[in-house]
């Protein structure tokens, strides 16, 4: 006998309890998928190249800066020598407290599996605690071979600390504010090392060379130190790509074209709209300054905050990831804030003096970016709400109260249970659907890379005439939509889920440890909520080999061979990809400022960002956009 169902479910209704057995989270997909990934071990020779490769990043920034700062301390030229040697002093201890003990040994630990930015950190922090704004994270993410995350005591510091930042939504909107910050510093960065290369690589020869300056051999040595210059600035340039994609991922940033260039190294990108913004902005700041001292006070303001950023951020690393014991994070703050604080203070002072450039163009980017994750946050608020039960849909029957014609209809959702309301809308307005009905939930997590043997989870939506079925893809920030592989990744998932399920039938039938129905059944509300089979996901890569299965009983093997051919009849008839079209608004009352963000920013990025149908290489003869108007 069943047990008494709890006061809460009462109030929530039958239909609520017959849901949520129907359309439970893929925790046993996501287990059987674990592990599944082995992570190729570099070689000597490949660690060698990019330790020398590194070599050139090191020295296009960090080689390169106090050159700049040297050439800044003395705008006005040396008055006595001792000076020269104090600036010295003090750009050696810099690099010694600032580069050496922070960066070098502490900073460079707190790596996502090699990956770094302020967007690397924020993904660490959002893995051991939940602070995320956009609430999908699932117990069920943590499965995967590159989740890291640890448990904590509950009385230990780091639980508290992990309490504390979950408490309140204000918090993970400042930690998210703050990110942002550090990741438009580097953005700025990126605008103005190309411009102070180059304006004190010509400096520097009028100043060895000042009765040459009009002679020919000045040309050439301008063209060689401008090339080095340039050489030294793609350290910065990289840096920006890298860190835009990663805030593209984490739906922090407008999506923009992004370019692999290297087939083996998929680190190596290039975004082309990314790179006329900082090509118009560079000529801009070296056109309008002209002079590298307004340039120098620019680049050391957008460098000193970026800093300081960075040492916000690691101060719950180090307690939640590394557990460290509070006085060692104490000693790491105190210094760090000291040194940076103090040189803070120094370029506040010159913010008249070209300071203010990384601040206009910091405010600018985080606006951009604040607004989309504002109304990315909002539309997926929106399909929580209005999402539809799936016991309500599978209560329509098998043919789900309309016409079921040849074809595959993938419905595009944020959503990894519940039906989206763009399928109600869309059934509630059109006569017919597909036969075979897929549920694609599309993730980014808080991590690096998601394995492709892990990337597909595959569940069915009710009885097996239904033909409904959910699919998660998940993907990293630093993973990529490769054409035409995701829909046929898509279909080999299904049919080898299919297969697999078979086989975890007959074997469940032979051994009486689940009892599961065949696939005739009605469509009663008693039925459904015993007639869902039995789950099962496994890696798209091992189809091949998994394929070939033994025989495992004559009717299974029957039922298999004639879903598959269903399957495949409906591929042939064609696919459909329906996506959602969210226009956002503000309401009437709303704030005069939230009117401009909402209204304007928001929906002019809409505008002009790429569209999901290109990002999933969904072709226009294939796609249905279905409508709705959200009012925020």
């Amino acid at each position: 006998m069943a047990a008494a169902p709890s006061d809460g479910q009462n109030s929530k209704g039958n239909m609520w309890v017959l849901d949520q057995k129907l359309d439970q989270p893929m925790e046993e997909e996501a287990g059987r998928l674990r592990d599944m990934h082995r992570e190729k071990r570099l070689t000597s020779a490949a660690i060698l190249r990019l330790a020398f490769q590194s070599l050139g990043v090191v020295f296009g920034d960090l080689g390169t800066s106090p050159l700049y700062v040297f050439c800044n301390a003395f705008p006005r030229g040396v008055d006595d020598p001792e000076d020269v040697v104090g600036a010295l002093s003090l750009i050696i201890y810099s690099l010694t407290l600032v580069v050496l003990l922070k960066y070098v040994l502490v900073v460079l630990r707190a790596n996502d599996n090699g990956r770094g930015g302020t967007f690397a950190l924020y993904s660490l922090l959002c893995r051991h605690a939940k602070i995320k704004t956009i609430p999908d994270q699932h117990r069920t993410d943590e499965e995967l071979t590159t989740y890291s995350c640890q448990t904590y005591e509950d009385n230990s510091l780091a639980a508290k600390v992990r309490w504390w930042l979950e408490a309140h939504a204000y918090k993970k909107n400042t930690i998210l504010v703050l990110v942002i910050i550090g990741t438009c510093m580097v953005i700025g960065d990126g605008i103005l090392t190309p411009a102070i290369s180059v304006l004190s690589a010509a400096s520097g020869i009028k100043v060895n060379h000042p009765e040459r300056s009009n002679d020919v051999i000045y040309w050439p040595v301008f063209i060689v130190a401008a090339a080095a210059a340039v050489i030294g600035s793609q350290a910065t340039i990289s840096a920006t790509f890298s860190i835009i994609k990663q805030a593209q991922a984490l739906r922090c940033f407008p999506r923009v074209k992004i370019i692999h260039t290297s087939k083996k190294n998929l680190n190596q990108i290039y975004i082309p709209d990314i790179n006329w913004v900082l090509l118009i902005l560079c000529i801009a700041v070296t056109a309008g300054f002209g002079n590298k001292s307004q340039i120098g006070n620019a680049y050391g303001t957008a460098v000193v905050i970026d800093m300081l950023v960075t040492t916000l951020l690691m101060i719950p690393i180090m307690l939640l990831v590394w557990r460290s014991h509070w006085t060692l994070v104490t000693a790491f703050a105190s210094l760090s804030l000291l040194v940076e604080l103090t040189y803070l203070s120094a370029v506040l002072l010159k913010v008249d003096q070209g300071g203010w450039v990384p601040l206009v163009v910091a405010a600018a980017f985080l606006l951009t970016m604040y607004v989309w994750h504002y109304g990315t946050k909002k539309r997926y608020e929106f399909e929580m709400h209005s999402k539809v039960s799936v016991a309500w849909i599978l209560g329509l029957g098998p043919s789900l109260g309309l016409v079921r014609v040849p074809g595959i209809g993938l419905i595009y959702t944020e959503l990894a249970s519940g039906v989206p309301r763009i399928f109600s809308h869309f059934i509630t307005n059109l006569p017919a659907i597909h036969s075979v009905v897929v549920f694609v939930c599309v993730k980014y997590l808080p991590v690096y890379s998601v394995p492709s043997e892990e990337r597909f989870l595959v569940k069915r939506i009710g009885p097996k005439d239904y033909h409904i079925f959910r699919c998660v893809v998940r993907y990293g920030y630093k993973d990529l939509h490769r054409k035409d592989d995701f829909e046929k990744m898509l279909f080999e998932s299904l049919t080898l889920f299919v297969h697999m399920e078979a086989v975890e039938e007959y074997y469940s039938d032979s051994t009486n440890v689940v009892t599961t129905m065949n696939g005739s059944t009605s469509s009663s509300a008693v039925d459904l909520t015993h007639s869902s089979s039995v789950d099962s996901s496994v890696p798209v890569q091992s189809y091949q080999s998994d394929c070939q299965v033994r025989s495992f009983g004559r009717n299974a093997d029957l039922t298999v061979h004639e879903e598959l051919e269903f399957l495949n009849k409906c591929r042939d008839a064609g696919v459909v990809h329906f996506l959602g079209n969210t226009i956002i608004r503000a309401q009437r009352d709303s704030h005069f400022l939230k009117k401009i963000a909402v209204n304007y920013i928001y929906s002019f990025l809409r505008r002009i960002c790429r569209e999901k149908s290109v990002i999933f290489k969904v072709p226009h003869e294939s796609l249905l956009n279905v409508g709705q108007v959200l009012y925020v």
